[in-house]
């Protein structure tokens, strides 16, 4: 019990970034979230958070370590709910947010299946490149493709995502192809613009670091699948999903550059509001995406 109550400070703190307005949701002292914060620091033998008088934020360790402790904590409320809910079926009605490109392949395809399983449950499926508030728009759970921004969001990984530099073979032949990141600056470059949900630009593994480049275009697109076309038709250089590209790839539309820099995979997420209650049927829609994507020939079957 003591476990399961430091890994649900811990992860609270994160969330909120604050001992104080954890301790007040819960109706403790600040010194005991801090506590229970501390014990967990000292039995795993490593620093979790970064706490000053100002702010606290979370170390490497602490960020690997809370994605493992939200799906714990979800399938801890998936376990309790299967069994309190006894013979309560899921009802009412489900909003739900992807990217445009990633949803019509691999979210769109789910809906179907999920609400045969569940009658009772209606759907709505909202596609967009743009960063959506899933709060203030009113939304249950978002499917997120890439770095989660800190946030009071609750992110759930579903599956890696690897992203790679490609283009079509015509582009390689007129432009040549970039050898470092940095000969980017004088190719075209296909990007997402400015209100999409690439924020800090391509991703790169360079001398053992990470780095973010944003490359200038003179093409850029708030819909990936725009993007994808124009890379096909020899636009310019994109920076696509393994999901995407795979199959455009092995039959020749497009070839992979810059691969001895790829960075190491992202995640696909499920996102939702940071509630001590959720729904019944968010907790299983999110239950059903994770389990689909978990299945080792999905990935396959979907190329």
């Amino acid at each position: 019990m003591d476990r399961l109550k430091q890994i649900e400070s811990f992860v609270a703190v994160a969330a909120k970034g604050s001992l104080t307005a954890v301790a007040a949701a819960v109706g403790v002292a600040p010194a005991v979230i801090g506590r229970r914060i501390d014990r967990l620091e000292e039995r795993l033998g490593i620093k979790l958070l970064r706490r000053t008088t100002r702010r606290i934020t979370l170390t490497h360790e602490g960020s690997a370590f809370l994605e493992d402790c939200q799906r714990i904590l979800a399938d801890i409320a998936n376990a309790e709910a299967s069994v309190s809910a006894g013979g309560v079926k899921a009802s009412g009605h489900l909003r739900v947010t992807a990217p445009g490109g990633f949803g019509r392949r691999h979210v769109a395809p789910l809906v179907p299946r999920f609400v045969a399983q569940h009658p009772e449950v209606s759907l709505s499926l909202n596609l967009s490149d743009r960063v959506v508030d899933i709060v203030n728009e009113g939304y249950d759970c978002a499917i997120r493709v890439g770095d989660m921004p800190d946030s009071n969001l609750v992110s759930l990984r579903l599956a890696d995502n690897q992203r790679q530099c490609v283009a079509a073979p015509a582009y390689l032949q007129t432009a040549g192809a970039p050898k470092t990141p940095a000969d980017l600056t004088r190719h075209r470059c296909l990007t997402l613009s400015s209100e999409a949900s690439q924020t800090r630009g391509w991703a790169f593994r360079v001398d053992d670091e990470l780095v973010h480049l944003r490359p200038p275009g003179r093409l850029d697109c708030s819909d990936g699948q725009v993007l994808h076309q124009w890379c096909l038709a020899g636009l310019g250089i994109a920076w696509r999903s393994t999901w995407e590209v795979e199959r455009d790839i092995a039959e020749g539309r497009l070839v992979e550059v810059l691969a001895d820099f790829a960075a190491p995979a992202n995640g696909i997420y499920a996102v939702f509001p940071q509630r001590r209650h959720l729904p019944l049927r968010v907790r299983l829609w999110i239950d059903f995406v994770k389990h689909s994507y978990g299945d080792a020939g999905y990935w396959l079957r979907a190329a």
